[in-house]
């Protein structure tokens, strides 16, 4: 399964807003019974939750081919239970937020099996054991929750990021050590277009995969960010060209077996893996 670029949030008590969500064009979809949903309101909000995922998944979400997912509360809450057994009913996949515990997804896995699972690393428990955390098997990906991790630990958030630097790293790392997708933190302000393009740049500098979404606009900010542009895929295949013709420097940069690592995530992440393995082979390029 690819990794997201896009994981759209949408309110769970809002099936007006479930319905639409698709016309973005997300990779993700996530139905936010959570942060979007007051404690007042958890019940009436998990049941039109429930049925607007039902619809979806039936209709326009299976065309646009997103991964339909429901955020339910955290195990420590009085609603997970009721949240996971709705959830059970539908076709969806499922993001558990503040992961803290290998036992919490051995406990979810129990009872939705083996849908996708989405991981939410945004306390300061959760930072700490992140390396333990992201290499249990069967997660899809995890996401770093600057928010809620820089509450935890009684710091301020800042447009530089800097008080989470530390954190976002490191939920990055234990992603790759255990093998499963990075989606980086949400930017709250959703008309700063141009913040969000650099704060996505950040996070893919660093490494990420994707990068949550609150708001549809940013669903094509994100792509644009975390899709190789033109250029990347055009210098990724003369490296891997170079390589297999046993050239040493492309464009006046020396090319080794990094570069030719770096080159093939690039254009595996613009869809051209198996067109360009890393097989020697005659001709030009496809």
């Amino acid at each position: 399964m690819n990794v997201p670029r896009s994981l759209l949030f949408v309110p769970g008590g809002r099936p007006d807003m479930v319905a639409k969500a698709p016309r973005s064009d997300p990779d993700a979809v996530a139905v936010d019974l959570e942060d979007a949903v007051a404690p007042g309101d958890k019940d009436t909000a998990r049941a039109s939750a429930v049925e607007a995922v039902g619809e979806l998944a039936g209709g326009e979400g299976d065309r646009a081919g997103a991964l339909l997912l429901v955020r339910v509360n955290p195990p420590a809450t009085p609603w997970f239970d009721d949240d996971v057994e709705a959830v059970a009913r539908t076709r969806a996949g499922v993001v558990l937020p503040k992961y803290e515990d290998p036992a919490q997804l051995a406990d979810l896995r129990g009872r939705v099996g083996d849908r996708p699972v989405v991981v939410g690393i945004e306390t300061a428990r959760g930072v700490a054991r992140a390396r333990d955390l992201l290499s249990e098997p069967g997660i899809t990906a995890g996401y770093f929750g600057a928010e809620d991790y820089i509450a935890s630990v009684g710091g301020r958030r800042t447009s530089s990021s800097r008080e989470v630097l530390f954190a976002r790293s490191e939920v990055l790392l234990a992603a790759r050590l255990g093998g499963v997708g990075a989606l980086d933190q949400a930017v709250v302000n959703v008309r700063d277009e141009a913040f969000f393009r650099t704060d996505a740049g950040e996070g893919r500098d660093l490494g990420y995969d994707g990068k949550i979404c609150i708001h549809p606009t940013q669903v094509t900010l994100a792509h644009e960010v975390f899709t190789p542009s033109d250029e990347e895929v055009a210098h990724a295949r003369d490296v891997v060209e170079a390589g297999r013709a046993g050239v040493g420097v492309v464009n006046g940069e020396m090319v080794d077996d990094v570069h030719l690592r770096m080159a093939a995530a690039v254009l595996a992440r613009a869809g051209y893996a198996a067109e360009w393995s890393s097989t020697p082979r005659d001709g030009g390029h496809p």
